[in-house]
C-alpha cells in the first residue's frame, strides 16, 4: 500500500494539521514508511503469546488501605446547598 500526496492531503486535514504543499511528499514518506512498518508486524507469529502493558515487568506500589483524612462531615456538608441527616441532598431525577 502506498500513500500519494492527495491522501497525505487529505489526512492532514482530518487531523486538522496544517501542512504545506512543500512539505506534503514528505509527510506521504513518513505515512509510507509507517504502513510499512505495521505490514512488517503482520508478518510477526504472537500465536501462544499474552498481551501485557509494557516490555519490562513491573508491579505498582501498594500502599495501606487506611483512612488519613475525615471524621468532620458537619464541616463539609456546611457548604452543601441542601443537606439532610448527614448526606447530600440531590433532586430526583428518575421517575
Amino acid at each position: 500500500m502506498s500513500i500519494t500526496e492527495d491522501e497525505a492531503r487529505k489526512v492532514a486535514h482530518l487531523a486538522r494539521i496544517a501542512v504545506e504543499d512543500s512539505h506534503l511528499p514528505a509527510l506521504a514518506a513518513e505515512l509510507n514508511n509507517i504502513l510499512h512498518f505495521m505490514e512488517q508486524l503482520n508478518e510477526v507469529d504472537v500465536d501462544g503469546v499474552e498481551p501485557m502493558t509494557g516490555v519490562t515487568p513491573m508491579r505498582l506500589k501498594r500502599r495501606s488501605d487506611v483512612v488519613n483524612d475525615g471524621g468532620y462531615p458537619e464541616k463539609i456538608l456546611a457548604n452543601a446547598p441542601d443537606a439532610r441527616e448527614g448526606f447530600f441532598a440531590v433532586p430526583k431525577v428518575v421517575e
